[in-house]
């Protein structure tokens, strides 16, 4: 199956909200975002295994290092390369743990003019130290994983599952920043020929090698010189592909997914990206609230269980009393589903028109393909308990 082998969703104004069941047949790109512990590695990889179910070519990618992913796949480990995970569905499901080192030693042999010049870099203490513990490497990363995947991995849909809300802000600032960054005088002074030498570098650059020389020592200064000079010829492609992540990020075929719980802390976070993403010009295109309590009754069917159980209250013992305990318990388990609604309503209000889902709490956590094929059929089903609300 080759990309865009889907027919695209409608759009215009009488088009609606996508909903989830839009997203995993048409999108192109999901971007899982939510906070920590709310299930958002499981939404993610349920997203997948709906679309490989639907006979599209599918691929989940974390950039969260934890093993969650693999667990709920089924399998024990998964690399930074596609791994297909073998299943009884018309499409094709594949995952990927990001490395963000492989990633950048990848692409330095991809990109450099000669092996000479990507050993250059390789070897290089800046670039290792940069590889290995300089915040923000992972966000640019993934946005270079998610270039590549779209780009040149043959899938009709890659689902990201992003580090925890605000990490995961990073992740879609990447583009912009990189670029801002490739574009400052002071790093293109330091990309200059290696013949142009020091001495005719601008006073900007002159002034930060002079500060830098005096607090890290000379032969930091050297490394860092010689790291950016290895770099030439390169930064073009960066910036390309920065921009066209940015590109692809607010592009149609792009969903945002919120995923959330119905802890206060959890709904906080939720908003706080949902607000961003408003920023940045992008929109959650769906909000998906796992382990809620179910309400097992409406109001009026409380309303008329009530007298019985006022009855059954004062019967003393036997069954009638039995009938009492039962009515007060659905009474107990409603106000706690009215509880949990009025705790993310302001979510809900946040990231309206976009449709609602909620996803009951389960008695185990997922930990194979048997019980992730059960969220995706809570989740897709239409009579599954994966309601939806109108936002």
């Amino acid at each position: 199956m080759t990309v865009g082998a889907v027919p695209a969703p409608p759009s215009g104004p009488d088009a609606g909200p996508a909903t989830i069941d839009d997203v995993v047949r048409h999108r192109s790109i999901v971007i899982c975002c939510g906070s920590g512990g709310v299930g958002k590695t499981t939404t993610s990889a349920a997203i997948a295994l709906q679309a490989a179910r639907l006979g599209r070519t599918a691929c989940v990618v974390t950039i969260d290092p934890a093993r969650r992913l693999a667990n709920s796949l089924g399998v024990d480990e998964l690399s930074n390369s596609p791994t297909r995970i073998e299943g009884d569905w018309p499409g094709d499901l594949h995952a990927l743990m990001l490395d963000p080192k492989g990633t950048f030693d990848d692409l330095i042999s991809r990109y450099s003019d000669s092996e000479a010049q990507a050993d250059d870099i390789r070897v290089n203490r800046i670039y290792r130290n940069l590889t290995g513990t300089l915040s923000g490497t992972q966000e640019y990363m993934a946005m270079e994983k998610l270039h590549e995947l779209v780009e040149e991995g043959g899938f009709d849909v890659v689902v990201v599952d992003t580090p925890p809300s605000r990490n995961a802000l990073d992740f879609l600032d990447a583009p912009r920043r990189l670029t801002h960054f490739l574009e400052n005088r002071v790093f293109q002074a330091l990309m200059a020929p290696t013949r142009v030498g020091l001495r005719f570098m601008g006073v900007a650059a002159q002034a930060l090698l002079r500060t830098l020389s005096k607090v890290a020592g000379a032969d930091i200064v050297h490394d860092a010189v010689a790291f950016f000079q290895a770099f030439e010829g390169m930064e073009e492609g960066f910036r390309l592909r920065a921009a066209r992540v940015r590109e692809l990020l607010v592009q149609p075929g792009t969903a945002f997914v919120l995923v959330a719980s119905p802890r206060p802390d959890s709904v906080d976070e939720a908003v706080h990206f949902a607000s961003k993403l408003d920023e940045s010009g992008m929109s959650a295109t769906a909000l998906i609230v796992n382990r809620v309590q179910p309400r097992f009754a409406s109001d009026d069917q409380l309303a008329a269980l009530a007298p019985f159980g006022d009855r059954a209250a004062h019967a003393g013992d036997g069954p009638d009393a039995a009938l009492a305990e039962l009515v007060e318990n659905l009474a107990g388990y409603t106000l706690a589903s009215d509880r949990e609604e009025a705790t993310y309503a302001s979510l809900v209000a946040q990231v309206a028109p976009a449709p609602v889902y909620r996803v009951p709490l389960l008695n185990s956590d997922v930990h194979d393909l048997d019980g992730l094929g059960h969220v995706a059929d809570l989740l897709f089903s239409p009579d599954g308990s994966g309601e939806r609300t109108p936002g």
